[in-house]
């Protein structure tokens, strides 16, 4: 581990919390002063997060780094714990991009903007919080903290059935984060040490009964934030009701938490169940891809169909992960930054579509690629990205999964076959229903009665400049995969070595749930020169 001396991911969790607490005290009676004030704390706090990881970040390194423990609570264990490396590195740049961008996607916020501002730079705090934190009650308190923000621009900035929509979302996840909290304490209190350190709980010897119970407990509490089919049903009314900068930051980031966690948590620190549950990781990426995508077709609401594309996308990131290769927990780390990024560029600019119309409903819409033809160029580059176009960061997410899935061979050919071919169903869906909304929205006749009610302007240079802002990373990533892929690379190496390295060994266990047919008989000497040729 490497720690240093000054205190940066302290100040980066602390920055822009603290700079929230004067928004009450400013002098503004229109919000311009506060909407000003609150952007430059967000750029000043991704400035910070540029600057951090460029001078005191070690790409080659694989060790956790910027090493902090500070005693907090020492009565009940609770240390102030941060450290990053490749996993947790670029879902801090992630966020700090999309945060950033959601706070200038509300600029046109009239209503309480001193509170929707002050919301928004609380939950920049509790992002960074749960991706850098290296105690595991830390992380649940930053996993919850997160949560009432979203809550609150969901129940007060929203549509029409607002409430209803944030109470569905507070009562899913909340529920599903109390099961992180009972992992953390029956790790914590596990053997003869009480620890709640994530690197220590790793290295406990756990009994494999007792990490397919955790290992349980933890796929619960992340499936719901994923979301994992069935407990996905609270993210498209969240979606559709949520103002635009809270779906960008829903879509972008607190989705990305729960694939973080997977592989932080149910990867690293429990590998022996891992090696049970990932061929049902990757029945639920199918189910989950087959069945929002199917389900998209039937939605006439613009954001709802966008949120069940989100989970059949996230459906991809399941496979990778249960893959056992560098390549396929690589490809799902960069899906999860890929998708993040198109992700809030739809939203954003459904945002934008609906400040224009007034309305999500896509059969009331139609023609208005003449009247808004920026907005209509970005939101096909949006889609095409979703779609998984060749030469943007969605196809090669998707492509790095199924050959990490494919070339593993942990699995026999008839599940690998029988999981690719599923999947691909997906990748032939996304088109359709994508096309088909693009086309529902800016062609055909106008809604006479809609353009004559009113006035459909094109992108203001505030609104083109943040959709260029997600858009022009997605083309970078899809023509140079190395700009994310050099940020987590050793990480995914070292991930997937420890999986693979359990395999023999789970092999001679009595317990063989799910080993055949899923699983062939591992091959250590072909698993050992493989690692060794990615490592190069």
């Amino acid at each position: 581990m490497m720690s240093t001396e000054f205190p940066w991911l302290t100040v980066l969790i602390l920055f822009p919390l603290l700079a929230s607490l004067p928004i009450p005290f400013l002098p503004d009676q229109e919000g311009k002063v506060v909407r000003w004030y609150a952007l430059g704390a967000a750029l000043t706090e991704f400035a910070l997060i540029i600057y951090t990881f460029w001078q005191h970040y070690d790409l080659r390194n694989p060790e956790y780094q910027l090493v902090e423990t500070y005693s907090w609570l020492p009565q009940i264990g609770l240390n102030w714990s941060v450290a990053v490396d490749g996993l947790s590195m670029p879902l801090v740049i992630l966020t700090g991009l999309i945060t950033t961008l959601a706070i200038l996607a509300g600029w046109q916020v009239k209503h309480k903007p001193r509170l929707f501002f002050f919301l928004m730079l609380a939950m920049y705090s509790a992002q960074i919080g749960v991706f850098v934190a290296q105690d595991l009650l830390f992380f649940f308190i930053m996993w919850e903290l997160e949560l009432v923000p979203v809550y609150l621009l969901i129940s007060i900035w929203g549509g029409e059935r607002r409430s209803y929509a944030a109470t569905k979302f507070i009562l899913y996840t909340a529920i599903g984060s109390l099961f992180i909290l009972l992992a953390a304490f029956a790790m914590a209190f596990y053997g003869d040490n009480f620890t709640l350190n994530i690197s220590e709980l790793g290295m406990k010897d756990y009994s494999l009964t007792f990490e397919l119970l955790i290992y349980s407990a933890f796929l619960v509490a992340f499936g719901v934030k994923l979301p994992i089919f069935p407990f996905h049903t609270w993210l498209p009314d969240a979606h559709s009701e949520a103002p635009a900068p809270a779906s960008m930051i829903l879509a972008g980031v607190l989705l990305k938490m729960a694939g973080y966690g997977l592989i932080r948590f149910n990867i690293e620190m429990l590998p022996n169940a891992h090696v049970y549950f990932a061929p049902v990781l990757a029945v639920l990426g199918v189910v989950n891809i087959i069945y929002a995508s199917l389900t998209a077709f039937a939605q006439t609401s613009l954001k709802k169909r966008l949120a069940y594309s989100s989970i059949a996308h996230m459906g991809f990131v399941l496979i990778g992960i249960a893959s056992f290769t560098t390549l396929g927990i690589s490809g799902a780390v960069l899906q999860m930054v890929s998708h993040g990024l198109i992700a809030a560029a739809l939203f954003f600019l459904s945002g934008v579509t609906y400040e224009r119309t007034h309305t999500l409903a896509m059969d009331k819409m139609g023609g208005m690629a003449k009247k808004m033809p920026l907005v209509f160029a970005f939101f096909t580059a949006g889609s095409l990205a979703s779609l998984a176009l060749p030469g943007m960061s969605g196809f090669v997410g998707e492509l790095t999964i199924f050959l990490g899935f494919t070339t593993s061979d942990a699995y026999s050919p008839t599940f690998k076959a029988a999981i690719v071919l599923l999947a691909a169903v997906g990748v032939i869906l996304s088109p359709i229903y994508l096309l088909s909304m693009l086309r529902e929205v800016f062609y055909g006749s106008e809604n006479v009665e809609l353009t004559a009610k009113f006035s459909f302007s094109d992108a203001r240079p505030r609104e083109a400049f943040i959709a260029l802002c997600l858009l022009v990373p997605i083309v970078a990533i899809g023509v140079y995969p190395k700009l994310a892929t050099q940020t987590y690379d050793v990480k995914t190496v070292a991930v997937a070595t420890q999986a693979r390295n359990v395999l023999p060994l789970i092999a001679e266990q009595p317990i063989r749930i799910f080993t055949p047919p899923f699983f062939a008989p591992p091959i250590l000497g072909a698993e050992t020169k493989e690692l060794a040729s990615l490592a190069e």
